[in-house]
């Protein structure tokens, strides 16, 4: 079926449903109904013009097809997607834009249909620091809620040479559609694990010499973070937006650290806070190597 085409049902009103085959894979993308645009369950649709370019970039997912608004000119950033495409002989399709914006006002005129993300291990993170040659940096999210919020932490990260992140499987939010546009596609450069036991794999992660430090700005024992030494194998443990980390996952770092205020706000947003705790990471590492690990 074509971008511009409709598959009808016997009476010619009602579209009938896209070919699957029998493994439950769809062979259709799109049921093409003028009220609705309803996305084939099996993959997800990536949209935005950086968040699309960079899944391309980065080559992890697997890319099925282009949507591309009829009328968008071939500029700046889609230029180079609609070249990445070709180079990998990934199908592009002119639609009319009001099929885009049955899924969503933001699409900026393009969107990808693509696998779903790829999550990994923590051996996959710690590799990649080892291929580097540089300490670990780890980001731990412990039920981030907000899609925005993590997006945008999952950026900041990605900017500030972090290797990796972890999610815990339940409860907080995971890489969703929302998370890749607000991270502008950084998502897709980072490797992300997904793991049942925040506090367990937190262990692992200090029986292999990496040090946890949480992001506390209440509990008395936390330090300024400008006082402490960020430069060696590190993760950094970011909390829920409204009631921080929990016992456990606290009870597990290995210190704490807040950032000092002045002002009559008690605290800030946990991607504000996070990104400027990131930046002091960068900041010691990209001013000296470490000595040692601690």
């Amino acid at each position: 079926m074509t971008g511009g085409e409709e598959r009808k049902s016997g009476d010619g009103d009602t579209p009938a449903r896209p070919g699957c085959e029998d493994e439950g894979v769809c062979t259709s993308v799109f049921i093409l109904h003028p009220s609705a645009l309803i996305l084939c369950l099996m993959r997800e649709l990536i949209y935005g013009r950086h968040a699309v370019h960079e899944v391309l970039r980065a080559n992890r997912r697997q890319v099925h097809q282009l949507l591309v608004a009829e009328g968008v000119q071939a500029k700046g950033t889609l230029a180079g997607t609609l070249a990445l495409a070709a180079q990998r002989g990934i199908p592009v399709q002119r639609v009319p834009r009001a099929r885009l914006d049955h899924v969503t006002d933001a699409h900026q005129g393009v969107a990808a249909e693509a696998g779903p993300y790829p999550y990994v291990n923590l051996d996959d993170i710690l590799d990649l620091a080892a291929q580097r040659g540089e300490p670990p940096l780890i980001l731990i999210f412990d039920i981030i809620q907000n899609p925005q919020n993590l997006g945008t932490l999952l950026r900041t990260g990605e900017a500030m040479g972090v290797h990796g992140a972890i999610l815990p499987q339940r409860r907080g939010v995971e890489v969703t559609l929302a998370v890749v546009n607000a991270s502008s596609g950084a998502t897709e450069h980072l490797r992300i694990a997904r793991v049942v036991n925040l506090a367990r794999a937190m262990q692992e992660l200090k029986e292999r010499e990496v040090w946890i430090a949480g992001l506390e700005h209440q509990d008395e024992r936390a330090i300024d973070f400008w006082s402490a030494d960020l430069r060696g194998a590190l993760a950094l443990v970011i909390g829920n937006e409204s009631e921080g980390m929990r016992r456990l996952v606290r009870q597990t770092c290995d210190y704490l650290l807040r950032i000092p205020m002045r002002g009559h706000i008690e605290s800030l947003n946990a991607s504000i806070a996070g990104s400027i705790a990131l930046y002091e990471v960068f900041r010691q590492r990209r001013a000296a190597p470490s000595d040692s690990n601690r």
